[in-house]
């Protein structure tokens, strides 16, 4: 399994990221992601799942299978990755919800220390009662989940009526959409900026929880 590592030095905090599900793990926005993490602090890693990595050497292009398909891939990947310090796994969108359906049993097991969401996908957009997600109502593992205000797999009105975890903490990025980028001309901020606020609010979780 090939990782994409930013921040690799000894003893750091890990952060172990998987993509959505129609991006592979060297877009400009995961690429974004890692650097502001690294920056902040954390050692990252970035995998793919194996039908994404299929597409690089010309494998189907065809939507990706039920996100618990992938969890064994997680596993694999979290076995396969030398990691010396703390371990957070996460991703964007579908790769954190697959790193959710795992993320209980590895903290039980003292294998990993917490769990990063950027765009969780709670439910199809404009589908609120095609749920997603219902185990994060009852996780332990300590949560971060980055959601823009305005995300049509998750907005704030919506996921605020969802019974969530105490563990869980929901950080809101005012009129972030999926990929968590605001309109410039409703708050005056970019997508780098509510990256770089995300990075931030990261390591300030990390640190107080983690």
């Amino acid at each position: 399994m090939e990782f994409l590592l930013n921040g690799d030095e000894e003893g750091r905090t890990t952060i172990l990221l998987a993509h959505g599900s129609g991006a592979p793990m060297d877009t400009p926005w995961m690429s974004m992601i890692a650097e502001g993490l690294a920056d902040q602090g954390f050692r990252v890693a970035r995998f793919e799942f194996s039908y994404m990595a299929a597409r690089r050497t010309g494998g189907s292009k065809r939507p990706p299978a039920k996100a618990d398909t992938y969890a064994p891939e997680f596993l694999s990947a979290i076995d396969a990755l030398s990691c010396d310090g703390p371990l957070i796994i996460g991703g964007k969108s579908m790769g954190g919800r697959v790193a959710s359906l795992i993320a209980e049993d590895l903290y039980d097991a003292g294998r990993i220390n917490g769990l990063l969401c950027l765009g969780f996908p709670f439910h199809l957009p404009k589908k609120p009662d095609n749920r997603r997600g219902e185990n994060l109502s009852d996780i332990t593992c300590p949560t971060l989940i980055c959601q823009g205000t305005r995300d049509p797999f998750g907005t704030r009105e919506v996921v605020e009526t969802y019974a969530l975890s105490d563990a869980v903490t929901l950080h809101w990025l005012e009129d972030g959409d999926h990929d968590l980028k605001p309109r410039k001309r409703v708050t005056g901020k970019s997508l780098e900026d509510h990256l770089q606020a995300l990075a931030s609010r990261t390591k300030a979780w990390a640190s107080a929880r983690v």
